[in-house]
């Protein structure tokens, strides 16, 4: 077993530097059959997510996967995102952050646990999320990422 990715540990301080200086952690996931996550808010094939603590219950930033509970639309969702899906960690307030790039999850062996279908269904719930251009004052800045190999 060769050495472990930086990425989990990046991203692991990161979220501990915005919640120390008080701003909202969001991470950006590529979506795919790996990630179960609510399909309405999949825009373009991604989903960013507010993974602060008071957004989240139970969060896990774990090295293989990153998982927590979160209301949407006021709704209870289990949230399951493998790291390597993971393409951006950053300060909503400020875009400060991290970009990364994407790796496709290798399960360790067929029929693993946590694998959801997350095409999207035909006329499904497109509702406004941050970062849609819904043009109010409360949106995400733009990150400024750099890119970690």
């Amino acid at each position: 077993m060769g050495e472990t990715s930086t990425k989990p540990y990046l991203i692991r301080a990161l979220h501990e530097w915005c919640t120390d200086n008080g701003y909202t952690p969001y991470i950006t996931v590529q979506v795919d059959e790996h990630t179960m996550v609510p399909v309405a808010h999949v825009r373009d094939g991604q989903i960013t997510l507010n993974v602060g603590t008071l957004a989240t219950n139970r969060l896990t930033l774990g090295n293989e996967f990153i998982e927590f509970q979160a209301r949407f639309s006021g709704v209870t969702e289990n949230v399951y995102v493998p790291v390597g899906a993971v393409s951006a960690i950053y300060a909503r307030e400020t875009g400060a952050g991290m970009g990364f790039e994407v790796q496709p999850y290798e399960p360790p062996e067929a029929g693993a646990q946590g694998v959801v279908d997350t095409a999207m269904p035909e006329g499904s719930d497109t509702e406004a999320t941050p970062g849609d251009d819904g043009g109010d004052d409360d949106e995400p800045k733009r990150p400024r990422l750099t890119i970690v190999k």
